[in-house]
């Protein structure tokens, strides 16, 4: 088995689930000029270009790792699991979206992410929202940061995700492999809107810090995001995550930053 991006916040937890696996970072394995001699039976493909704003202003470059990089790795001919994203929607629907609604992506990452999925032909597709860990730059790792040396900050309200804890993906992928291949969603329970997850990072934590609510116009972002992106399954043996609260708990308690 191998894992592309094992550097990542999600490649770091697919290399605590899979430890058997060969975990390559970037600098051990460039999806966009992939060096490998042999070929894996399985490949866990975490690499991705995630940078949504950047994306926007640097588009080759997400099409480069996100799409080509993709396709380098299909050309292996190992059956894949590729993770996609929330994004590839664009949030109109105002209800959960499932694996057979019309994906519509507004941003150039989200559009880069669809472009993925289609060039997988073996595999799992697994859709999932919001990612955090106890690793990388992440939106929790950010408000501890923040929230230690600030009273307040401004935060999103009009955005409305599944926060989805990497740790509790990875697990999840292993039950997913004993699946049929094809499109999944993976996600965890429950809804918010960034600024409710932020509340709730301070109060887990213990950080008196108060969130004072803003719209995304007023962010001002270069990539559009989806207003509603909650993802859910219409598959009945789907995995089913933790709530997102219960995600940040274990993340929080991993990071050393929950309040006795």
């Amino acid at each position: 088995m191998l894992i592309t991006g094992a550097g990542g916040q999600l490649g770091e937890a697919l290399r605590e689930v899979f430890p058997e696996a060969d975990a390559r970072t970037r600098s051990e394995l460039d999806v966009t000029a992939p060096r490998l001699d042999y070929r894996p039976e399985l490949i866990l493909h975490a690499a991705a270009w995630t940078d949504v704003d950047g994306a926007q202003g640097r588009p080759s470059i997400a099409e480069a790792v996100n799409v080509d990089g993709t396709r380098n790795v299909v050309k292996v001919g190992s059956p894949v699991v590729y993770y996609s994203s929330d994004y590839v929607f664009d949030g109109r629907k105002g209800a959960p979206y499932v694996e057979s609604d019309e994906p519509n992506p507004r941003s150039v990452y989200g559009l880069t992410k669809l472009a993925g999925e289609e060039i997988v032909r073996e595999g799992w597709i697994v859709r999932s929202s919001w990612l955090f860990g106890w690793t990388g730059k992440n939106f929790v790792r950010t408000m501890l940061e923040l929230g230690r040396r600030q009273d307040e900050v401004r935060v999103v309200s009009d955005q409305i995700g599944s926060p989805t804890y990497v740790g509790h993906l990875a697990e999840a992928t292993k039950e997913l492999l004993e699946l049929p291949q094809g499109l999944w969603h993976v996600a965890a329970d429950g809804e918010c809107s960034w600024a409710e997850l932020a509340r709730e990072i301070f109060e887990q934590a213990g950080l008196d810090c108060v969130v004072r609510e803003i719209s995304t116009e007023e962010l001002g972002r270069p990539a559009p995001r989806p207003a509603y992106s909650v993802l859910r399954s219409e598959h009945e043996q789907a995995p089913r995550l933790a709530h997102w609260r219960e995600g940040l708990r274990a993340c929080l308690e991993r990071l050393g930053a929950l309040a006795a």
